[in-house]
Formats: C-alpha cells, sequence, structure tokens
C-alpha cells in the first residue's frame, strides 16, 4: 500500500474546521464525490423529469429504475476490476479515469434522442450509463477506503456523500431550468461536459494501492472477500446486515424515487423546481451530512444510526403534507428542506456503517456487495413507485413510505446495538 493509505495519522486530535479544510483526504473525497454523483443524478432525476415533460406515463418512467440494475450487481464484476489493472495511472486511477470517460460520451448520447419517435435508445442508454457510472463506484468506493483512516470514516464519507449531493445541481437543477430555454439536445451535452471536472482530478490523485496487493488469482479476487464477510461473526449476522442495508432507507428512497414527476403534477415549472426545490435539497442534505459527520466524531456509528433514523423517518411526513398542499414555493422549500435534512443524516450514518463492515484486504468486492443492497432497495422501490402512486394517491403513498421505514429501525437491534461500537 502506497504511503497515502498507511502514512501515521497525526491529525487525530485536529479540531472539526481543521480536520475538514487542511485534510487533503476530504479534498479528495470532495472531487470522488462529484464524479461518483453526477451520473446517477442523470439517471434518477433529469431522465425522469426528461420523459414526463415529453409526456411519458408515470409507469413507465418507474420501470426505467430497473434499467438501472448494474447498480445492484457490480458485486459481480467487482472481482475483476480488484484483479486486473489497466496500462496507465495504477490499480485505482486507470479505472476510474476509464469510467469516466465512458460517462462523459453516454450522458451526452440522450441528447440525441426522441423518446417519443423511439423509447429503445433510451433504455439502451440508460443501461450503458448504469454499467459505467456502477463500475466507477465500484473503484471510488475501494479507493476511499483504503485513502480513509479508521477514526476518518465517518466525516469522511459524510463528505463524499455531500459532495455527491452537491453534484445534483447539474442534472437535477441547472439541467431542468435550461430545459425551459434550450433543447434537450443541447442540455444533456452540456450535463455531460461537467464529467470533465471528475477527469482532471483523478489525474492527480495519488494512487493508494500497489501492484503487489492485487489479487493472486481470481479465486483470492472472488472467494476471500466473500468467505471472510459472512464467516467473519456468522452467517446469520451477515444476512442481518445485509437485510438492514436493504430495509434502513427503504422509505426514504421510495418516497424521493419520483420526485421530479411529483412536483411537475403539482404544478410546478422547470424553473420552479430547478431553483427552488432542488436547492432546497442541496443546503438540506448538506447539512445534515456535515452535521451527521460531525456527531460521528462524538458518538459511535451505532448511535448515529438510532438517532438519525428516527429523524430520517419523520422527514417522510413533509411530503405528505406538500401534497395536499396548494402549489406553493414556500410550501415546495419548507418540505424538500425538511426531506432532506433527513435524508442527509441517514445516508451519513449508512455510509460510514457499510464502510466499517468491510475488511481493507477486500475493500473493493465487500463494498461493490453492501453497497449493491443499498441500491437494490433504491431499484425495486422506484419501479414500483409509479403504480402505487397511480393506485393510491400521493398522499398515502408518503404515509405508506413511513411505514416501510420501521422494519430497518427495528433490526438496529440486532446489527447496531446502542451499547455497543461498529467495529
Amino acid at each position: 500500500m502506497s504511503s497515502t493509505a498507511d502514512a501515521p495519522r497525526n491529525d487525530e486530535n485536529l479540531p472539526v474546521w481543521k480536520l475538514i479544510f487542511l485534510n487533503k483526504r476530504m479534498l479528495i473525497c470532495v472531487f470522488l464525490g462529484l464524479a461518483s454523483g453526477m451520473p446517477l443524478y442523470v439517471l434518477y432525476q433529469l431522465v425522469p423529469a426528461w420523459l414526463r415533460f415529453e409526456g411519458v406515463d408515470l409507469s413507465t418512467i418507474g420501470l426505467f429504475a430497473l434499467l438501472t440494475i448494474p447498480y445492484n450487481w457490480k458485486f459481480m464484476w467487482a472481482p475483476f476490476i480488484d484483479r486486473f489493472r489497466l496500462p496507465f495511472l495504477g490499480r485505482r486511477k486507470g479505472w476510474i479515469l476509464l469510467t469516466q470517460v465512458l460517462l462523459l460520451f453516454s450522458i451526452a448520447g440522450f441528447g440525441g434522442i426522441d423518446p417519443n419517435v423511439n423509447i429503445r435508445p433510451v433504455i439502451w442508454m440508460v443501461l450503458a450509463t448504469a454499467f459505467f457510472s456502477a463500475t466507477q463506484d465500484i473503484v471510488i468506493d475501494g479507493y476511499r477506503r483504503e485513502l480513509l483512516p479508521d477514526n476518518e470514516l465517518g466525516l469522511g464519507n459524510s463528505i463524499h456523500v455531500n459532495a455527491y449531493r452537491i453534484s445534483s445541481l447539474v442534472p437535477g437543477s441547472l439541467a431542468l431550468i435550461l430545459s425551459d430555454s434550450m433543447p434537450w439536445s443541447v442540455v444533456f451535452p452540456i450535463v455531460a461536459a461537467f464529467m470533465l471536472v471528475g477527469i482532471v482530478a483523478t489525474l492527480f490523485f495519488p494512487e493508494t494501492s500497489d501492484d503487489v496487493l492485487a489479487p493472486a488469482s481470481m479465486r483470492a479476487a472472488i472467494v476471500d472477500p466473500f468467505v471472510e464477510f459472512f464467516t467473519r461473526d456468522s452467517f446469520k449476522h451477515a444476512v442481518l446486515v445485509l437485510l438492514f442495508i436493504v430495509l434502513y432507507k427503504l422509505g426514504d428512497n421510495m418516497a424521493t424515487a419520483l420526485q421530479t414527476p411529483f412536483f411537475i403534477d403539482l404544478g410546478y415549472s422547470g424553473t420552479d423546481i430547478g431553483v427552488v426545490a432542488k436547492f432546497a435539497n442541496l443546503g438540506a442534505s448538506i447539512v445534515g451530512g456535515f452535521v451527521g459527520g460531525i456527531i460521528m466524531l462524538k458518538i459511535s456509528i451505532n448511535r448515529a444510526l438510532w438517532l438519525f433514523g428516527v429523524v430520517q423517518m419523520a422527514t417522510i411526513l413533509g411530503y405528505a403534507w406538500l401534497s395536499i398542499t396548494d402549489a406553493n414555493l414556500v410550501a415546495l422549500f419548507l418540505a424538500n428542506s425538511f426531506e432532506y435534512f433527513g435524508v442527509g443524516l441517514g445516508t451519513a450514518a449508512i455510509t460510514a456503517f457499510i464502510a466499517a463492515q468491510t475488511d481493507k484486504r477486500f475493500s473493493v468486492t465487500q463494498l461493490a456487495l453492501l453497497l449493491s443492497f443499498v441500491t437494490l432497495a433504491r431499484t425495486f422501490t422506484s419501479a414500483a413507485a409509479g403504480f402505487i402512486i397511480e393506485a393510491v394517491g400521493y398522499f398515502n403513498f408518503f404515509l405508506l413510505c413511513f411505514v416501510l421505514a420501521i422494519p430497518g429501525m427495528a433490526l438496529l437491534y440486532w446489527v447496531a446495538p446502542w451499547s455497543k461500537r461498529a467495529p
């Protein structure tokens, strides 16, 4: 391992503001988050909004979430990424750069498609973008786990997630504002150009993993990470951890799955959504993420999961209130700020928890496995959301989302007891 990951840490007792602003590892987390988040928000916010503005029905838009299935199955090719390196930049950086370049072209490609003429090209472009994005996430997640010492997992992952959410300003805000005055054939290439930020930054990142640490065989890359995870404590405990990861943000994920079509159906314009809703989302999630990261410097990850989970549940009810309120920008801002403060807290906690469940020897494959379960819930809740909304209406839908958050909280008793520190 290079000195970046293993150098002695002299900043453990630094004040929080110095840990955030004077720590190169935190700055790297910012750029990693920006590069990782942008493609996902293209798929989960921009593409649904584009299709809705083009007159595609909610049920079809919801089903498009199934096309993001590469996020769920990325653990299947993560061992290959870990075993082999590309002939440039290093084991981690080479793969990161390649996927970023491919994403630049795939996102721009949406601009050449008219979904009213033929929906099939949209299907293939979504699949390609999801595959390239999931592959980028495999490498970035492993890179970040190798980069951060254990005491910085909470704060580093919180900063990564906040940068991830900041990236939503491009597909979720800027693109919608531009769409009011520009054709989609121009909007998508402009969005794609923001991948250049990650491409340039990647060239200057330090490498975290030496070739000598690559798995010696495909068996070592594929079998050993899974054996270690499922036998570390017990098979039952490992299964409970996976189930918890699926359920902890289930209600939260479903509530936000079709939020842009939800706002459109309430009568808000693209500019209203791009300026008011998205900036409220961003500001609240950043505050929630930073507050969560700082709190986790003081309390255990386990206790954070309990406390933040309660807030995450309660904030879903803000969308239920919005669904029965006359359309006005103040209500839109308040509901989104409330919801995304909870989203920021919950995401900071679960991301740190997941990182703490991995062994650094197998970080790439184990993180790919665990994070695949996070996206598993998001994929199928998004696919089902449109059908449920059309059957019961928005208000009852958000009440259901609140109820679906309860099982994940119940599992905390076994996987993250209040009195026990995370590993």
